[in-house]
């Protein structure tokens, strides 16, 4: 089994963690996304897609998308459960972990894709009025999360979920996209500073 991975890249970033939390290893395989290696062939004959992460099996089954690696995981180990446990809060971890990862992360991604001038090889056209268009949105969510977060610990609910990972990678890409949560977001403030000084965060 080898992960291959894209170093500070959000989503590789997402499944280190994840494993951090599991606290499982796996041997790891850097794809140098600078150098544009996830553009190569031979990383395409593993990922046609040519995206990171990607996790290959023993038997050469090749699994992609983060949250897919995290869910193979996540049946292979199931404590502690990081999807949620019961019909209610398995259902509520995955609403949460979408809205974040729809509303937050992608606007947050797209900033940063077609805003940084470090992009323009890899975003091709860059679109600068789409960049912009999506900080007001991701202001917008933090609004509300910010709401959310003020009757409960973590984005589902009282227990440390996949969503609050989800959560934390979009927030520190916000300084990579040269945004930053309002100082008015206190519960939004709060929850990060937990989530960040979780162990796992280092990943």
């Amino acid at each position: 089994m080898r992960l291959y991975d894209g170093g500070r890249a959000p989503n590789p970033r997402r499944v280190r963690i994840f494993l951090k939390e599991k606290g499982i290893e796996i041997p790891i395989a850097p794809v140098d996304l600078g150098a544009m290696e996830h553009r190569s062939d031979a990383f395409a004959a593993i990922n046609p897609m040519r995206r990171v992460p990607a996790l290959v099996l023993d038997d050469g089954t090749v699994i992609t998308e983060s949250i897919a690696i995290c869910r193979y995981f996540e049946a292979l180990k199931p404590e502690p459960p990081l999807f949620g446990t019961g019909a209610l809060e398995i259902a509520l971890v995955e609403m949460w972990q979408r809205r974040i990862e729809l509303h937050l992360l992608a606007g947050i991604q797209q900033v940063f894709r077609h805003l940084h001038p470090g992009m323009k090889d890899h975003e091709v056209p860059q679109v600068a009025a789409w960049g912009e268009a999506n900080k007001p949105r991701v202001l917008e969510f933090l609004a509300l999360l910010d709401r959310e977060l003020a009757g409960r610990r973590f984005a589902a609910g009282d227990s440390y979920s996949v969503a609050d990972i989800t959560g934390l990678i979009a927030l520190d890409f916000m300084r990579a996209a040269k945004m930053s949560v309002p100082a008015e977001f206190t519960h939004v403030g709060r929850w990060y500073a937990e989530l960040s000084a979780r162990p796992s965060a280092k990943a």
